[in-house]
């Protein structure tokens, strides 16, 4: 009997690869880049399942082209708004995601970032392999401390709890915005306050995103919104690009309104803003946060978990629209 197939967007981790392929022929696109638009509509046709990653946008025209056996939409990402929910609901098609497994990563890559922006670990590294570095000097690329400093986490998720962990052992005081507060419990673990976003951008040294993206927090950070902040406080961005308004960024660093930033997503990823590259009080990540050799195989995992799942008729461990299940196997209406 000939095996149903899935597609997979991008080759994950053969941890996941093959826990797929033992059940289904899978097709998959082996370019080390994004799958262009035409082959994504292209390789979707006839698959009962999609695999697929942030950088594919899923919407009504990938579901249709899939057809109305398409069963589960499986993404190795935490963030789903790639996805058009509403409408895989509305077709009875399930999706699922990958919380919770990159919680450590990430904040340790916030982290990382955080402290080659503050110690300008970049521009001394630069400076070094250039055969610039005379030796040491009094005053050689000064930077920030931690410890007493304010750092102002915007999102108290998973991973902004996990950051704020983490600055308790640097001795730092935590403040935070996010709309759902946490328990008394919790922000006496850490000792962390409450407090208006307005406030969180005037009083904190270091201000990391850890948002969702969604229409309240697209371009949650202007330019009005960079002006508050303190001259010499950093911007650190580990949650999503388009969270930030980036030409506005670009001019706040450019006139040194702020000291620095430090980021890993962008607001048109992978394309960056005119005068990005051209800064020296910035520091560039790739989007790395989730890139550990664990944290990416258990996503690979748990993708093919979603996925396998969905496709055998139950629920996908990590399912974020479980009522799909109850719209049915019929193809809506156009």
């Amino acid at each position: 009997m000939e095996l149903r197939e899935v597609l997979v967007t991008r080759r994950m981790p053969e941890s996941g690869m093959e826990l797929i392929s033992k059940e289904y022929k899978v097709r998959v696109w082996e370019e080390d880049r994004p799958i262009p638009r035409d082959k994504l509509l292209e390789m979707a046709k006839g698959v009962e399942g999609i695999a697929c990653m942030l950088t594919d946008r899923i919407d009504r025209a990938v579901m249709e082209s899939a057809g109305p056996g398409l069963k589960v939409i499986a993404t190795m990402a935490v963030g789903f708004d790639h996805i058009e929910i509403a409408e895989a609901t509305r077709r009875g098609i399930l999706v699922g995601n990958t919380p919770g497994v990159l919680t450590e990563a990430t904040a340790d890559l916030t982290w990382a970032l955080i402290l080659s922006i503050a110690r300008r670990i970049v521009e001394g590294d630069k400076m070094t392999r250039q055969g610039r570095f005379n030796g040491w000097g009094p005053t050689l690329l000064l930077g920030a401390d931690f410890s007493g400093k304010t750092i102002g986490i915007i999102g108290m998720g998973r991973i902004g709890f996990a950051v704020a962990k983490r600055a308790f052992g640097f001795g730092m005081k935590i403040i935070y915005f996010d709309p759902r507060r946490l328990s008394p419990e919790r922000e006496k673990e850490i000792s962390a306050r409450p407090v208006s976003l307005p406030d969180l951008l005037k009083g904190a040294d270091f201000v990391c995103l850890h948002c969702p993206l969604g229409k309240d927090s697209y371009h949650l950070i202007g330019g009005t919104e960079l002006g508050l902040m303190k001259p010499s406080a950093y911007l650190i961005n580990v949650a999503r690009g388009p969270v930030v308004d980036e030409p506005a960024l670009v001019q706040a660093l450019r006139e040194k309104r702020i000291a620095g930033a430090a980021l890993d997503v962008y607001e048109k990823e992978p394309l960056l803003s005119a005068g990005l590259t051209e800064l020296g009080n910035v520091v560039l990540a790739p989007h790395l946060g989730s890139a550990s050799i664990e944290t990416r195989d258990k996503m690979a995992i748990m993708t093919a978990q979603n996925l396998l799942a969905g496709l055998r008729g139950e629920l996908p461990p990590y399912v974020v629209n479980p009522e799909a299940r109850n719209a049915g196997r019929k193809t809506p209406p156009s």
